[in-house]
């Protein structure tokens, strides 16, 4: 590492392999997308997302209610790790795993960058007040009623306005 690295944040100098486990967890934004219940289309093999969270989403915090055991108790959440973030392609495309691993910068309303873990919700790009818990449907197939395919697009730039404050 060289002086200019050093005077670099993590994110910027070291991969994703390379970060502690600290590191590694400040790289969630906090938007939520990643515990939203998707299906895939058996034909198209689309990926479908809902405005149906998890039951262990916490929509206050837009965080895991119960994160060091959420495994025991939904045994289907998928860790990210650095070896897996790559097969992980229903990732959102704003998320800060998937941009670092792609070689792409944070955006620019990300808590790293911002110093503020606000910022992801003033940016209108968490799922804040915009989703029901799994526990209210009677059967998972009735998540298929919340399809979202919005919530597939690209996040990373919001507001379109780059110049624009974020919204309060």
């Amino acid at each position: 590492m060289n002086d200019t690295d050093a005077q670099k944040p993590f994110w910027e100098t070291k991969t994703l392999a390379e970060m502690n486990p600290q590191e590694w967890e400040a790289l969630c934004d906090g938007c939520g997308l990643c515990c939203l219940v998707r299906f895939e289309d058996e034909d198209t093999l689309d990926v479908i997302p809902t405005r149906v969270h998890c039951k262990l989403f916490d929509t206050d915090t837009c965080a895991c209610s119960n994160y060091a055991q959420r495994k025991k108790h939904v045994p289907d959440c998928i860790k990210l790790t650095p070896k897996n973030i790559e097969a992980l392609q229903w990732m959102p495309l704003s998320c800060g795993y998937r941009r670092l691993n792609e070689g792409k910068p944070l955006p620019r309303w990300h808590h790293l960058i911002t110093g503020d873990r606000e910022t992801v919700h003033r940016a209108g790009v968490s799922i804040r007040g915009q989703t029901i818990s799994e526990l209210a449907l009677g059967e998972p197939e009735e998540a298929l009623d919340f399809a979202a395919w919005d919530l597939n697009e690209d996040r990373s730039d919001w507001p379109d306005d780059i110049d624009a404050p974020l919204r309060d």
